[in-house]
């Protein structure tokens, strides 16, 4: 699935109009539309819960109106009594404001009434405001006397209402709400009552998800046209509630052939086609351990062994023919047998920690090996930049940073510091450490997630693995993939490491940097979610338990 920003968005609209000849009017009639479609399916899904209606009769109803509806609601009127009752107890306040969004609203409380649901405009500002198509739909519903108000000219009486559709500010506006908006965007939220947003929730920054003060807090958005950036990152993806996505007429095509890179939400469909991933993982009839790749792994110290053995596994899990793990001399002894199915090569001279040294022995094991994962449970240790530094320059395989060795990056002056590599690297922080190789504060990583990879991987020329909520990751190109996959229980220490793990292996068998960290995240989460689902409580999920339900 596409996701666009602001601007894209503006342009695709553009495009549409000018270039394609679809009237502006006719895609707001669409927007308005869909958003009534959703309004309606909302009100019918919750009405059944809310009467507790279980019988057979009223689930065929349910089943028949659905049928009827497909994408549109012209057939709400011939499901019968029962239908045309529920939708008569429903009355939606429609929140108009005065760009395009409010035109939105206004044509989704005319096909409410349509439907049988009862709606009221309530306008943030006097209607006469309104301009371009958003003035048309105004004098449409005018011209049907659907009633309305203005905010401020008399209290709102919210108890009236069964629910609440925001049309006030779209992806045109920014910055936090003001005034009457402010205002009604406050009691909007007081009331209790469920909010459907048309697009985005007011008060949200499309691009990043950042959430201004205030911002409706949605039970739902219909999404229009094509997926908005910011609803795809928190604290946005939690203001937006449910998103559905509805087609408005602007050919898909023109996001296609859009000179930028495009950035996706990571599916299936998008492994499998913007990617190239086969999901299936097949293995060949005649393939052996040599078939799928060796990977090397630089890992742990005396107090942090345990983050070697999680990403060494995780990489054997991916499916990598063989797994090596470099590690300190004196900490060897002591993981004996811990994962039978891996080597040990223990590096140095029997201290429990790494040393600038070591990196020629690891060097010399990459010679056979096919990959090289460095930085879970590494430690700091003196000589660590020389250590990192030799790795960078004269590793000639894919490169995955983790952990600690993301830590010696940045005190080295990140990427910008080190010369360009022939071969991948692969970079996967955490919030706190994108934030120190980007020199700024991890709130300014949150604020603009997406926007910050695409540019970090574009200048430096990696791939980039933003971990969290939502992972990120992103091309040397400039593509972007936002990873849904995940649970909260995903929250323990060892999860990252398994991440590294599980790229590591993905690239061993030979998958590119951004196939094997895409596919990577999305395997890596599809795995914690089965392995909650497990569980008693999501809480009491471990890193290893991940291992175990790749």
């Amino acid at each position: 699935m596409r996701i666009v920003n602001a601007k894209q968005m503006r342009e695709l609209d553009e495009r549409a109009i000018q270039e394609v000849g679809i009237p502006a009017l006719s895609l707001m009639e669409n927007a308005g539309k869909a958003i009534a479609d959703e309004v309606v399916r909302w009100c019918v899904r919750h009405s059944l819960v809310r009467e507790e209606a279980g019988s057979r009769m009223e689930q065929q109803a349910y089943g028949e109106w659905s049928a009827l509806v497909g994408n549109g609601i012209e057939g709400v009127a011939n499901t019968g009594q029962k239908m045309t009752e529920m939708l008569s107890r429903e009355h939606w306040l429609i929140l108009v404001g005065k760009g395009n969004n409010g035109g939105d609203g206004l044509v989704a409380a005319r096909h409410l009434m349509n439907s049988g649901v009862r709606a009221t405009l309530l306008y943030a500002s006097p209607p006469e405001q309104l301009t371009g198509e958003a003035e048309v739909q105004y004098k449409i519903a005018e011209a049907l006397r659907l009633p309305s108000l203005v905010f401020g000219q008399e209290p709102i009486d919210y108890s009236r209402y069964t629910g609440i559709v925001d049309a006030l500010l779209g992806t045109g506006s920014s910055g936090a709400p003001r005034g009457s908006y402010a205002k009604l965007i406050e009691e909007a939220n007081a009331s209790g009552l469920p909010i459907i947003s048309a697009d985005i929730p007011s008060g949200l920054d499309a691009d990043t998800g950042e959430v201004y003060e205030p911002c409706v807090q949605a039970r739902m958005t219909v999404c229009l046209a094509f997926l908005k950036a910011g609803l795809t990152q928190y604290p946005g993806a939690g203001a937006a509630g449910d998103v559905i996505v509805r087609d408005i007429g602007i050919p898909r095509s023109l996001a296609a052939d859009s000179e930028s890179p495009g950035s996706y939400l990571l599916t299936e469909e998008v492994l499998s086609s913007e990617l190239g991933v086969d999901l299936l993982r097949r293995r060949a009839p005649d393939g052996h351990k040599g078939t799928y790749g060796h990977v090397l792994l630089a890992a742990g110290h005396a107090q942090m062994s345990g983050a070697g053995l999680l990403a060494a596994k995780a990489a054997l899990r991916a499916g990598c023919g063989l797994a090596t793990w470099a590690l300190p001399g004196g900490v060897a002894p002591h993981v004996l047998g811990a994962v039978p199915e891996l080597m040990l090569a223990p590096v140095g001279d029997g201290a429990d920690g790494w040393s600038a040294a070591a990196a020629e022995e690891v060097l010399r094991l990459l010679e056979t090996r096919t990959v090289l994962a460095a930085g879970p449970g590494l430690g700091r240790f003196s000589g660590e930049q020389a250590f990192l530094l030799a790795l960078w320059e004269r590793a000639q395989r894919p490169l995955v940073l983790d952990a600690d060795a993301l830590n010696i990056l940045a005190a080295a002056g990140g990427p910008a510091a080190m010369p360009r590599r022939d071969a991948a690297v692969v970079l996967t922080p955490h919030p706190g450490e994108m934030a120190r190789l980007a020199g700024i504060s991890t709130a300014e990583v949150q604020r603009d997630r997406i926007g910050l990879v695409r540019r970090y991987a574009l200048e430096h020329g990696v791939t980039l693995v933003l971990k969290g909520a939502r992972t990120v990751i992103a091309a040397e190109d400039g593509r972007v993939f936002v990873n849904i996959t995940g649970t909260p229980g995903m929250a323990t220490g060892g999860a990252g490491d398994v991440l590294t793990g599980i790229i590591a292996g993905l690239l061993a068998q030979g998958l590119s940097a951004v196939q094997a960290a895409a596919f990577g995240a999305y395997l890596h989460g599809l795995a914690g979610e089965r392995a909650a689902a497990a569980r008693n409580h999501p809480a009491s999920l471990l890193a290893g338990d991940i291992i175990e339900h790749l």
